[in-house]
């Protein structure tokens, strides 16, 4: 499996730094954002996940699926939108929830969705799903990806780190799907049954997805 280029000496230091900075001060592991070292922790982790994808050229469709996926549950952790975003239900955009670190399991799948598109995954492949989690009797989103049109899909998610085939989360119940295609039916999933435009929030937080791409790079500039 190829690797990943070494992160570079100044981001290594900046990192070094902020952890000794958590570590001395335990309680902050959760800083406010206008905070000095908030604001530093969260352009350590934007930085980090730029290079991630930046780096990301020389990996196979299976190695960016796992970076990803390991990438974003290492480093965000399961806040609900209330406390995290001051909404009872708001869709972040993958700056939003690496930089801040918190997100519930949409922002989750969001992250991994455009992160991977980044990378060069066909967004045809991917697909942002709704599913019933048995054990937890309540909904959930998971990423999926789809080899081909008719492949079983693999699972990306943040209550199971592992990337598994859909038939092996029998805990999971499908209910839709969808991407910049449509919206698909768990009973017919090889068939767009509404245009993307019938999800609101999908629009607004694909809007605010290209806003943050185009202030991430005007910052590196």
């Amino acid at each position: 499996m190829p690797r990943l280029a070494a992160t570079s000496k100044p981001i290594l230091a900046v990192t070094l730094a902020i952890l000794l900075a958590m570590a001395c001060n335990p309680g902050n592991a959760q800083l406010r954002p206008e905070s000095s070292l908030g604001q530093a922790i969260e352009q350590a982790r934007l930085t980090s996940w730029r290079s991630l994808i930046e780096q990301s050229g020389a990996l196979d469709e299976g190695s960016k699926l796992q970076a990803v996926n390991d990438f974003v549950n290492r480093t965000v952790s399961f806040v609900s939108d209330q406390p995290a975003w001051g909404q009872e239900d708001y869709w972040a955009t993958p700056a939003q929830t690496i930089g801040r670190g918190v997100g519930d399991c949409e922002d989750f799948a969001i992250g991994k969705y455009f992160s991977l598109v980044e990378m060069g995954v066909a967004s045809e492949k991917l697909r942002l799903t709704f599913v019933k989690a048995l054990p937890l009797n309540q909904a959930h989103m998971v990423l999926a990806y789809y080899p081909s049109p008719s492949a079983q899909p693999l699972i990306l998610d943040n209550l199971d780190p592992r990337i598994r085939p859909a038939s092996e989360r029998r805990d999971l119940l499908p209910v839709y799907s969808f991407n910049d295609l449509g919206v698909f039916l768990a009973k017919t999933p090889q068939r767009a049954s509404q245009p993307p435009q019938f999800l609101s929030r999908w629009n607004d937080v694909s809007a605010r997805v290209l806003a943050d791409e185009a202030r991430l790079l005007a910052n590196q500039g």
